[in-house]
């Protein structure tokens, strides 16, 4: 007799089916992901020596601005690298998602001849 946790995974193997990679794709992801690891690294290190200075300085309004570039950087860059990652997966990537639902909802003035 199954549980319902097995009973579920097999529900879910049948919707969405798992995509086993290549080698190569492996090595791709691989790559991306110590790329965008220290990408990331990098950014946080750097910016988080610039808070310390603009501590020592007492400026909290500068500590503020880095922390909220800090915050945008490193989304911003998590972004990219689940991009790269699906780009390499074939799935399509959250842009081309959003394209694809752009172009199912046409505004009516342009549905008019």
């Amino acid at each position: 007799m199954k549980s319902a946790y097995e009973l579920a995974m097999e529900r879910l193997e049948k919707k969405a089916p798992t995509v086993k990679l290549t080698e190569k794709q492996k090595a791709e992801i691989a790559e991306i992901n110590s790329l965008y690891g220290s990408k990331i690294a990098e950014r946080e290190t750097f910016l988080q020596a610039e808070i310390a200075k603009a501590q020592s300085k007492s400026d909290f309004t500068a500590i503020g601005e880095i922390k909220d570039q800090l915050a945008r950087e490193v989304r911003r860059l998590h972004r990219e690298w689940e991009e790269k990652k699906a780009a390499v997966h074939g799935s399509p990537t959250a842009f081309e998602q959003e394209i694809v639902q752009l172009e199912k909802t046409t505004p009516a003035d342009e549905t008019k001849p």
